[in-house]
């Protein structure tokens, strides 16, 4: 029987905090709005852009979150471009998806990301080819909607009880949930282990080993 473990992308995957946040400053900054607070922006990774955006800038006209979502997007894809954006994998994540897919794991990402975004991503780190599906925010409702999960699990082939969701936000863990999908949590990420566990998390990991007896189990 099928396998199947869904990692989110920003915060669980890779340590994209510094270029989101200072993405999002120049976002803010072209609509003509106050810098957001950072630790907030933070806490809105693994949403997809306009929710975030709707979230950090509640007073915000429709045309200034126009802008600043635009802005976004461009600055983002710029720093791309130039091989200026800094989106390291965590240490000893590499090596624990070259295990689970030794072990027979079928392996998805589920992600706020763009198309565009998570695939640059995996490139360059040499890995995209490890997983049979990835789903983002292009193609489905934010998080904690279960549509990204769902269609990782229809395009894998593989039951909800077969599966795991690993992330590192409130998001990750009521989206899995509302799929029926066993949910564990990282720590390394942006919200607080006690926050995920508080969402359904069956556990929190500290380390990649902790990661993998978790998923295990």
């Amino acid at each position: 029987m099928n396998r199947l473990v869904v990692f989110d992308c920003d915060g669980t995957l890779v340590d994209g905090q510094a270029a989101i946040c200072d993405t999002m400053d120049e976002a803010f900054a072209a609509a003509k709005l106050g810098p957001p607070d950072r630790n907030e922006v933070r806490r809105m990774v693994g949403l997809s852009l306009p929710q975030a955006l709707g979230i950090l800038a509640p007073d915000a006209s429709e045309s200034q979150r126009e802008i600043a979502l635009e802005a976004y997007k461009a600055g983002y894809r710029s720093r791309r471009e130039t091989g200026i954006l800094e989106e390291p994998l965590y240490e000893g994540m590499a090596a624990l998806i070259e295990r689970l897919d030794a072990a027979g794991w079928l392996l998805g990402v589920a992600t706020g990301k763009s198309d565009r975004g998570l695939h640059a991503c995996l490139d360059t780190h040499g890995i995209k080819h490890r997983f049979v599906t990835l789903q983002t925010a292009d193609r489905h409702p934010s998080k904690p909607h279960p549509a990204m999960l769902e269609q990782a699990l229809a395009e894998a082939g593989v039951e909800a009880s077969q599966a795991v969701m690993i992330g590192d936000t409130s998001f990750d863990m009521d989206m899995a949930r509302a799929a029926n999908v066993r949910a564990i949590g990282v720590a390394w990420g942006y919200h607080e282990p006690r926050e995920l566990i508080a969402a359904g998390a069956v556990g929190v990991a500290e380390t990649m080993e902790q990661l993998e007896e978790l998923i295990g189990g």
